[in-house]
């Protein structure tokens, strides 16, 4: 909090101009103090839309190109090493997706994009319905299916197993139905991060409106209806990533882990059939850095919303840092010693210990970001 403080000069100064009637008036002149901050956002907005927004699309969509190819492959030579090679480019795919969920906004909501590729929990009765009655299977008629039979964890069910005692699944366990349903399965996942990428790069519609990324880049400009001012875009980019640690906290952790140890339901875990569900908790908080530095882990320097808040409060820009570092580290530190799966981990008790630190550090950083960083945009002065 700034104060404000006058000298007895300043005082005797102020009174004296009034008392000359300088102003034509008898009423004594007010000086209101000056409050606020003064950020151009410029630089900021177009480095996270290109930097990371869309820079992390495109290499979703590149991603599932290759998952594609990976099931094609797969069918073609079905062998442990090819299997093992389409379980890793599921991980890959995963990777960008996960850091995405930190900007969940724009054409991944308005053209249905996530549920799509991301529907959870799985539908497996409707899935082994679909192995048992179906053959043959083709993208377009997939894409008219349920959600919850198609995306990540459709595909993941079937690269995996399903998770119960390990994550590793043998070929021979893998029929050949599954095979053309997980190559089918991919074509689908491609075709949307393809779409995901081009409404960013392309147009944000499909037809005729302009590049969401455009869009976000031109607040305030004449036919932009999205976005009216710089001050909606950051309000846009912060609620989005208080919006993802609020789900991993309270939601995607928190569910499944229940009141106590009898009440921890496994089933509630999701992406337990890779157990990557550690991995997808860390690269959601990884996704807000991204935001909040401006840029990959490992790149060089560029301008995100810590510029913004440092701009405001120095100290708070640092301490808001440390919290999203404190946060990683913590879902990191759930697995222990012995590398144990989160769904395994929700039914330990020092498991259990080690989840409540992860929980209470979200907790910590969630309540930074909406009681001291959103509030900064009343503060800005544009």
């Amino acid at each position: 909090m700034k104060h404000f403080k006058y000298g007895a000069i300043a005082l005797t100064l102020i009174s004296g101009l009034a008392a000359c009637g300088g102003s034509g008036s008898d009423e004594p002149e007010v000086v209101v103090p000056e409050t606020g901050f003064s950020f151009d956002a410029d630089a900021l907005i177009v480095n996270l839309s290109d930097e990371v927004i869309v820079k992390g699309y495109s290499t979703l969509a590149d991603r599932g190109e290759a998952l594609l190819q990976a099931t094609q492959t797969l069918v073609a030579t079905p062998t442990q090493a090819n299997l093992e090679a389409a379980q890793s480019a599921w991980k890959a795919a995963r990777q960008p997706w996960e850091q995405g969920e930190s900007h969940i906004f724009g054409p991944v909501d308005s053209l249905g994009i996530d549920p799509h590729l991301d529907s959870w929990p799985l539908n497996t009765t409707d899935l082994k319905t679909v192995l048992i009655n179906s053959s043959g299977f083709d993208a377009e008629t997939i894409k008219g299916w349920n959600d919850d039979v198609q995306g990540f964890h459709t595909m993941e069910f079937l690269l995996f197993g399903d998770g119960m005692d390990d994550n590793v699944k043998q070929i021979d366990e893998l029929t050949a139905n599954e095979r053309d349903y997980l190559m089918g399965l991919a074509e689908v996942f491609r075709d949307y991060t393809k779409q995901l990428a081009d409404a960013w790069l392309v147009s944000h519609d499909g037809q005729s409106g302009k590049a969401y990324g455009e869009l976000l880049k031109s607040p305030g400009v004449d036919g932009n209806t999205f976005y009216s001012s710089q001050v909606g875009v950051l309000e846009e980019l912060i609620k989005g990533m208080i919006g993802i640690v609020d789900e991993v906290g309270n939601g995607k952790i928190a569910d499944p882990f229940g009141g106590s140890l009898a009440s921890a339901d496994t089933s509630k875990v999701e992406s337990q059939y890779s157990w990557n569900s550690l991995t997808d908790f860390s690269d959601n908080i990884i996704g807000v850095r991204n935001v909040y530095q401006g840029e990959f882990t490992g790149e060089a320097d560029k301008q995100g919303i810590i510029d913004f808040v440092r701009a405001a409060d120095s100290e708070l820009a640092s301490r808001i840092a440390a919290e999203i570092d404190a946060a990683i580290l913590q879902i990191h530190a759930i697995e222990g010693t012995d590398k144990m799966p989160f769904r395994q981990a929700i039914k330990d008790e020092a498991g259990r210990a080690r989840i409540q630190k992860a929980v209470d550090a979200l907790a910590t950083l969630q309540a930074s970001l909406e009681n001291q960083v959103l509030p900064l945009l009343k503060e800005w002065k544009v």
